[in-house]
């Protein structure tokens, strides 16, 4: 007889992939299309930019390799708008795999992509910008124009990070959206996991469910600890107004609320999705580069 398969594993760190377009406009009508796009550790963002505005974007989950994550996210967009790689007047690479997006004219560096996405989907009011994406941490200033004046990262380990959120979202058996939520369930704020390196938070995870702990309480901790190492970050760099935060981490709540609190100001809110300002602003800066030539 045939065996029978093994049940599906499931896979609560898997986050949702996404495609957006603008209905209410045609490609077709554009002068200049440029695309941005980003490879991250985690997620690959490629992003269409008609005449200077947002038109498209498709955010995925990063493959075993960059060039294919590269050609991925970009045919997920294109193959909704029936647009083909000739139809875009230039590409700009971002993001840890810049270097390798087979068809890109050009590879601009995450920072300067992500201020510059950022004034984009926030305003010219945005200075201070944390960008927490899959491995590293990011507080970047800006100008009024999305200009980077200066930046610090903390790229360690890859607790606070958004790896760090799936570790947790599988260990806790909680699918990764409803983290954030489930983290202010809590009869009391408890105090933030001492460890915050992904190996010893596990174990120290575990040791709090032990204790009596309920699962929600242990999501509050590892989020409190997010939140404190980040506002570390913050303050080093110095928080200006005009505080915006972009990547994967921006969708979790029960880290943004915290870093709010600990701050005690509010972040700039957007119809955008957070995940997509590399690709946004690489796009955009594809669009500029265009228009010189």
């Amino acid at each position: 007889a045939a065996a029978t398969a093994a049940p599906e594993k499931k896979e609560f760190w898997r986050w949702q992939e996404n495609t957006w377009y603008d209905e209410t406009k045609n490609w077709k009508d554009a002068k200049i299309i440029t695309c941005g796009i980003d490879v991250g550790s985690v997620s690959s963002q490629a992003v269409l930019v008609c005449d200077g505005e947002l038109y498209g974007y498709n955010s995925m989950r990063t493959g075993n390799n960059s060039p294919d994550s590269a050609k991925n996210a970009l045919q997920g967009i294109m193959d909704k708008i029936g647009m083909k790689l000739e139809d875009i007047n230039y590409v700009v690479g971002t993001g840890y795999g810049r270097v390798n997006v087979p068809f890109a004219h050009k590879a601009i560096t995450e920072i300067a992509c992500h201020a510059r996405g950022a004034n984009y989907m926030g305003g010219n009011k945005v200075r201070t910008i944390l960008d927490m994406g899959g491995q590293d941490c990011k507080a970047i200033h800006c100008d009024d124009k999305g200009k980077v004046t200066n930046f610090l990262m903390n790229d360690k380990c890859a607790a606070g990070t958004g790896r760090g959120m799936e570790v947790i979202s599988d260990l806790m058996q909680i699918p990764i959206a409803e983290l954030g939520p489930r983290s202010f369930d809590v009869e009391t704020e408890p105090e933030a996991v001492s460890s915050i390196c992904v190996v010893f938070a596990k174990s120290e995870a575990l040791g709090l469910l032990k204790a009596g702990y309920t699962k929600n309480m242990v999501i509050a901790a590892y989020c409190q600890a997010m939140a404190e190492r980040v506002v570390s970050l913050l303050e080093r760099i110095g928080v200006e107004e005009g505080f915006f935060i972009t990547d994967g981490i921006a969708k979790n709540p029960g880290v943004v609320k915290r870093i709010e609190r600990l701050l005690g100001i509010k972040q700039i809110d957007t119809k955008i999705d957070s995940q997509i300002a590399g690709a946004l602003g690489a796009a955009l800066f594809g669009y500029t580069l265009m228009q010189k030539q």
